[in-house]
């Protein structure tokens, strides 16, 4: 299992705010977020709880133009915002934001975790690949320019 995590306080935002944005976010809104960065983003399928809405992504990380569906998996707004990743099917690539309000601002903790448990761990020196140590330094770096950007455009 491949895990990488990005931890970042960034101040004048809300977990509230966070999971309330990607759960409404719309292409325009995405692309406003990051300019040229943020190429898309918006819910296919919604449901009333948020829980296995059908989301399209498109975004540069670093040099590599990421597109992808996921499901969002898991919610509690305000506090955890869960999405994995499919193509034809699921995928064992899912992102976690975990957000707690803090007096600092909100302290956010995003992490990617790709790979199988059990006999499928066989193929995730594929992932290994994929998910190089440059693009978890390029994540890193994505996750630590966003959010304060998402802290500009929302207040």
């Amino acid at each position: 299992m491949i895990t990488l995590q990005t931890r970042i306080v960034v101040p004048g935002l809300t977990g509230r705010q966070i999971t309330d944005f990607l759960l409404n976010c719309d292409d325009e809104s995405y692309q406003r977020w990051w300019p040229g960065t943020h190429l898309a983003y918006h819910t296919i399928t919604h449901f009333p709880d948020g829980i296995g809405n059908i989301v399209y992504m498109d975004e540069y990380v670093g040099t590599r133009r990421i597109k992808m569906t996921g499901v969002v998996a898991g919610l509690i707004p305000g506090r955890r915002y869960e999405w994995r990743a499919r193509l034809l099917v699921p995928l064992p690539v899912r992102f976690l934001i975990e957000l707690a309000d803090t007096p600092a601002g909100v302290a956010i903790t995003h992490t990617l975790q790709a790979g199988f448990t059990g006999l499928g761990r066989i193929l995730d020196p594929a992932f290994r690949m994929y998910f190089s140590k440059t693009f978890a330094k390029a994540m890193d770096e994505h996750v630590r320019i966003e959010f304060p950007k998402l802290q500009q455009l929302l207040n």
